[in-house]
């Protein structure tokens, strides 16, 4: 009886200690590999900033590519830049939740159902070879169906026609809200225009777009059996390109005044 006791002692004791050395060869492993785990996510971040405007070039690094895009940090109710707040250690997600650098949004003016808008963003610039604007890229997100999408939209330096569109994050339903995501779809974005008559026009069709009619510039085929993941996209385009978004940066940046 003693002897069994014992042998199950050992057995606890070298279970126990495997679990302890386990732990710390996982920890040790989460912190030595967290630096390399951030660097890839920005970098992963940057690829998918390029791939919305229809820059990215798999033939070259990311960061020699990411050289043409100056990052900048737009106070959004002015739609002017902000010269106090890093750009490089501003977080989108963190301010948003924080009530001292975002607002409530009301239900009526919340079409993106973010509930809160951070009171920054940032925006991201690619000039041509001559040092002039080229294209502006902008951060937006949005509910869908059964997520929160984020991604970017693209616009040419007219800051009205829509240079590309692309989610890096969501959790739509695979083949159906999922096909945000198919290159096809959003290849039927470029060119479109976002503004007419000075009012956010863009918008995703409940089904396919007739070329023939008057508003086809302003709009894209909706995605087949996805009818509230395609709203939700067009929700969250026009929140973010409207009043309570990054018109009035848009608006400046036409001007020359941001």
């Amino acid at each position: 009886m003693s002897s069994n006791k014992e042998g199950l002692s050992r057995v606890l004791t070298v279970a126990f200690a495997l679990c302890i050395v386990c732990s710390v060869v996982v920890s040790t492993a989460a912190v030595l590999l967290k630096p390399a785990q951030a660097v890839n996510k920005t970098r992963d971040l940057k690829r998918n900033i390029l791939m919305a405007a229809g820059l990215y070039d798999p033939a070259l690094t990311v960061e020699e590519q990411f050289e043409r895009v100056t990052t900048r940090v737009v106070d959004i109710e002015s739609g002017t830049y902000v010269g106090d707040v890093d750009p490089n250690g501003f977080d989108p997600r963190a301010a948003a939740k924080d009530p001292a650098r975002s607002r409530a949004l009301d239900p009526e003016e919340d079409v993106a159902k973010i509930l809160r808008r951070s009171d920054h963003a940032l925006v991201y610039l690619v000039n041509d070879e001559a040092g002039d604007l080229d294209k502006v890229i902008l951060p937006i997100h949005g509910y869908g169906l059964w997520s929160t999408l984020y991604g970017f939209v693209a616009l040419e330096s007219d800051a009205n026609t829509i240079a590309g569109l692309g989610f890096y994050e969501h959790g739509e339903t695979p083949g159906l809200g999922g096909e945000v995501d198919n290159p096809r779809w959003k290849a039927l974005w470029e060119g479109k225009r976002a503004y007419r008559d000075g009012q956010v026009a863009i918008n995703v069709a409940k089904g396919a777009v007739n070329p023939q009619s008057s508003g086809a510039n302003w709009q894209v085929d909706g995605l087949s059996g996805a009818t509230l993941t395609s709203r939700g996209v067009s929700n969250l385009v026009q929140f973010w390109l409207g009043a309570e978004g990054f018109q009035p940066y848009l608006t400046n940046l036409r001007g020359g005044d941001a």
